[in-house]
């Protein structure tokens, strides 16, 4: 099919190649599940996904992300330089795949791994921490097993001890790799994992205990240090030699930086290994993780493959095989242009954001604040009234306003608990933290004048009490709590955050 034109400005004739196309696109539309017979050109493909992508949300302004949204001019020229370079070519890319292993050595000298400065660190790239999350817990079951196997004992059953509060790519790899997940609950007000409890958890079947440096619900960095020390001693009782692991997706990148006397890593002997998320506060686009071991011991030889048929005897650990390289370069770039300054300065500028966001939450009068200080820069916070409208309410109507905030309920035991979740990231500024607080504003305000949308509801409870003559005398707390476990049904209990 030919398209002439008498429009000679090149921006007109593709405006005008567009709406030809456009508008056969309305008659004829493509079929939701099959591939169209001809072929359009590109001015129109492209234009045609253009105007759809239009009604996403401004990544900017997704504040439920921890993900990085924004990068250098410069280094989306070598993103874009480098999209066509499969990494797993290392004979054909052996640069790309130097730029990894340096990565890796930045990493875990970060975290006080006991290499010298000559040694190469163990660790891998990955595809977020949700693929670094199954290697790690892979390592821990085989290391496991073996030593099962050595005794003449059961290795059909392993587990793991976490926090109710991890994020969902650990029920991921427990379900996938059939290790069970002992969860310690959550109370109100104690939102991470208790060292004590979970420690009580443990038994000979326990491949590692998971720490999350950087909750996803609230930000706030368990105490690994105190889990080393309680853990330490029950495997001196009992013979056991069960590690650690460090979740540090969201607070790998922030905790050395701010918070430097902090010891959570491998400074700890029971840390065997950490996971970090590069595409969160490592600064990359997504998806890009890192997983190091404190050792060689740590990581199973039987899990790490050797081929040969891309040139040359390659070693790789990963559950995927092809991969792009744009993001590991990406991450190189972010460490040798920012140092440990650049990344210093980035992390004091979010958690001063964070700071003046909670604050003037505060100066509302309006919400309970639910996070720490202490841990990743985000602001959550919980309405004080919920009798009559709800934090998923608030959340509704801040989209109005551009914004994505999101409403959750905390996992069990408390999940009575709903909040709002603000995360800071690099491209969050003042300004815009002082306009949120502006348009919280006005969304609690218009919510005064509208009508409970749990009126209906609270007729039901009462209609369902007074046939069955039983007497409702409900608390304030009470009242709250049958709230938010409604709204909880409501969204299914899911999870939130990403890796």
């Amino acid at each position: 099919m030919v398209i002439t034109s008498t429009v000679t400005d090149p921006e007109q004739q593709t405006q005008s190649l567009y709406s030809t196309f456009a508008s056969r696109y309305v008659r004829d539309p493509i079929p939701r599940f099959k591939m169209p017979e001809k072929c359009i050109p590109k001015e129109a493909a492209y234009q045609i996904i253009n105007d759809e992508l239009m009604l996403d949300g401004t990544p900017r302004l997704n504040l439920a992300s921890f993900v990085t949204t924004w990068m250098e001019p410069e280094c989306d020229k070598l993103i874009m330089a480098s999209l066509n370079k499969n990494y797993v070519d290392m004979d054909e890319y052996p640069v790309t795949t130097e730029l990894q292993n340096r990565c890796v050595n930045m990493i875990a000298h970060l975290y006080h791994a006991p290499i010298g400065d000559d040694e190469t660190a163990v660790g891998v790239g990955t595809v977020g921490s949700s693929e670094a999350i199954m290697l790690a817990g892979l390592a821990f079951k085989r290391k496991w097993q073996a030593k099962r196997k050595a005794e003449g004992k059961p290795y059909d059953k392993p587990n793991i001890v976490t926090g109710a509060n991890v994020q969902v790519c650990w029920e991921k790899f427990a379900r996938y790799f059939e290790v069970e997940l002992k969860e310690v609950k959550l109370t109100e007000g104690y939102y991470v994992m208790d060292p004590v409890k979970a420690v009580q958890m443990v038994d000979e079947n326990t491949i590692c205990v998971a720490a999350i440096l950087g909750s996803t619900l609230t930000g706030e960095f368990e105490d690994v240090k105190l889990l080393n020390e309680l853990l330490t001693k029950k495997n001196d009782e009992t013979g056991w030699d069960t590690p650690i692991h460090v979740d540090a997706a969201s607070g790998g990148f922030i905790a050395p930086f701010l918070y430097p006397d902090l010891e959570w890593d491998f400074r700890l002997p029971l840390v065997k290994s950490i996971n970090v998320s590069g595409h969160k506060y490592g600064l990359v686009y997504p998806g890009v993780g890192w997983v190091v071991w404190r050792s060689k011991d740590d990581l199973p030889e039987e899990l790490v493959f050797h081929i040969n048929y891309l040139g040359s005897d390659q070693p790789t650990f990963t559950l995927n095989f092809s991969k792009g390289s744009s993001q590991i370069i990406a991450q190189y770039y972010q460490f040798i242009r920012l140092g440990s300054e650049g990344y210093k300065n980035i992390m004091e500028n979010c958690r001063e954001n964070a700071r003046i966001l909670k604050e003037g939450i505060e100066k509302t009068g309006r919400f309970n604040i639910v996070s720490k200080d202490i841990g990743v820069p985000l602001v959550a916070f919980s309405l004080k009234d919920s009798s009559q409208h709800t934090v998923f309410e608030v959340s509704d109507h801040l989209r109005r306003f551009g914004w994505i905030v999101p409403a959750y309920t905390m996992p069990p035991d408390a999940q009575h608990i709903a909040v709002l979740r603000v995360v800071i990231r690099e491209d969050f500024s003042r300004g815009l933290a002082e306009r949120l607080v502006s348009d919280i504003e006005k969304v609690v305000d218009l919510l005064d004048t509208l009508p409970s949308p749990l009126s209906t509801k609270a007729a039901h409870v009462t209609a369902v009490a007074s046939e069955t003559s039983e007497k409702v005398n409900k608390s304030a707390f009470e009242t709250q709590k049958e709230i938010a476990l409604y709204w909880k049904r409501l969204v299914d209990g899911k999870r939130v955050g990403a890796c």
